[in-house]
């Protein structure tokens, strides 16, 4: 069976996230002073064959631990649908 699976990777909430400052930084020059606290990661998507939903989010979650996250920095969130 097909799975759509949505991985979202972002740094820990602990961890200073230069990016996201910059951000909130530029957001706040445009005149947007409302916003802060700005946060920057990545969303990946995949399309996988597996036999149970289960199986598909255990390979992200390899995928994510050997190659996609670091686990150092960053947390994830694993998403599975079936995919038409």
């Amino acid at each position: 069976m097909k799975y759509l699976v949505e991985i979202n990777v972002m740094p820990h909430k602990a961890l200073l996230d230069p990016q996201g400052k910059a951000v909130t930084n530029g957001l706040k020059s445009i005149g947007l002073t409302q916003i802060d606290q700005v946060r920057v990661g990545k969303r990946i998507t995949l399309e996988l064959e597996a036999d149970t939903a289960a199986d598909a989010e255990a390979m992200a979650e390899n995928a994510c631990k050997k190659l996609l996250a670091n686990q150092v920095m960053e947390y994830f969130e694993i998403h599975v649908a079936e995919h038409a």
